[in-house]
């Protein structure tokens, strides 16, 4: 009977990664695409300046990317939800309505339409992911706990790097236009997945709703701007970080799409590699030492990766990569493990909300010092470094390796 419930155990695991590979697909499309996407509806020149090659101005750039990281707020109701009406219904409706929706940017007739259609599928897709989570938390043991969050964090990284490898196939004027269109296949995926998952809400608690939508208990807000404060920092690197990179490496750095291609496929080595320090981090010294390496080595890498060059780029790229599945297990842990069933879904949903304005600050700082310096290095350290003092709160969140979850 043991053995029995291992192997369900496992297969509900992969499931759930299954989920989050197709929402990180639909939900990577408008960073991997958006060089095309700026190609196609900005200017067409030959100059050489920051602005011409990657067709917008770096600050307009930034606007759609902080008006799509901004929609992400509306995932703290989603994710409260799932505290009220269950894990499962959540799930099925945002993940299947927010690829859906992804869909339609396929007939987006400008960037701004192209903007509107993804600020309204993100929230769905952010809700999506932050649920799996809390579902994988909740199934799984004290023991096999961070394995079970670095396996289903990784189903995102996948699906953003099959989103990449799609994109590279698709070139050409509309070759995004394919890509959104392509959502269509997971969200039919997702729809067949959830009804596998069972429900984990009221396990502990006899079922019972949860309180206000959104509230959180006063005895666990300190614990929770502490996550939210950290969460915050890895947003103000990671929202330029990762918004810029491929429009810096198509449309500044001109790398060839089969280059982009086999750089995002061959970072997956690194990437599990990561997965792998992380989760023994996580298990051996515990979640906050695990967090602050993976937030001060991604920190050091992404300025690195914007210091200047090809090289730079990939080298930094990849090591990105690597930092960020060093990260992701602790990060995982620490937004879901110190908090109770009852709010677990709610504290995500905060931790998603600083994760979008970390990512505001981080892009008001970047794209506007990027235009006025013409140095994307500068725009590197002015956003990257500021928040990094934020980690030593870290010290006074409770240590949660070995917690069984309530």
């Amino acid at each position: 009977m043991r053995a029995t419930q291992v192997v369900a155990t496992r297969s509900l695991v992969f499931t759930l990664a299954m989920v989050t590979v197709a929402v990180g697909y639909g939900q990577f499309g408008s960073t991997s695409a958006l060089g095309s996407v700026a190609k196609a509806f900005g200017i067409n020149t030959t100059q050489s300046s920051l602005t011409a090659r990657a067709g917008f101005a770096w600050t307009t750039l930034a606007v759609g990317i902080v008006i799509l990281k901004a929609a992400s707020l509306a995932a703290l109701p989603l994710c409260a939800l799932a505290d009220r009406v269950g894990r499962h219904r959540v799930l099925f409706v945002c993940g299947v309505t927010g690829l859906c929706v992804t869909a339609l940017a396929a007939l987006s007739p400008g960037y701004w339409w192209f903007v509107a259609l993804f600020a309204l599928a993100r929230p769905l897709l952010s809700a999506t992911n932050i649920v799996s989570s809390v579902v994988t938390a909740e199934l799984t043991s004290a023991r096999g706990r961070a394995t079970a969050l670095s396996i289903v964090t990784a189903g995102a990284a996948v699906g953003a790097g099959l989103s990449v490898i799609m994109h590279g196939l698709f070139r050409g004027p509309n070759g995004f236009r394919v890509l959104f269109a392509t959502a269509l296949i997971p969200a039919v995926a997702v729809a067949l997945l959830v009804r596998r998952l069972p429900e984990t809400h009221g396990a502990v608690h006899g079922g019972a709703h949860g309180p206000r939508l959104g509230s959180i208990p006063k005895e666990l807000r300190g614990r929770l701007a502490i996550v939210m404060a950290v969460t915050g920092v890895v947003g103000m690197i990671s929202g330029p970080a990762g918004g810029f990179a491929f429009v810096y490496m198509e449309d500044f750095l001109k790398l060839h799409a089969s280059t982009v291609t086999i750089v995002v496929t061959l970072s997956a080595i690194p990437g599990v590699l990561g997965l792998l320090l992380g989760r023994w981090l996580c298990d051996t010294r515990g979640r906050r030492i695990t967090v602050a390496a993976g937030v001060l080595a991604t920190a050091a890498v992404s300025l690195y990766a914007y210091s200047g060059g090809r090289p730079a780029f990939i080298i930094g790229y990849i090591l990105g990569v690597f930092a960020g599945g060093v990260f992701a297990p602790g990060g995982a842990a620490i937004a879901t493990e110190p908090f109770p069933s009852a709010v677990r879904a709610s504290a995500g949903g905060w931790i998603v909300v600083a994760a979008v304005l970390g990512a505001i600050v981080g892009l008001a700082i970047f794209g506007p010092v990027a235009d006025a310096t013409g140095s994307l290095a500068w725009a590197a350290v002015a956003a990257f470094l500021p928040g990094l003092p934020a980690l030593l709160w870290l010290r006074s969140l409770p240590e949660t390796k070995g917690l069984v979850l309530t």
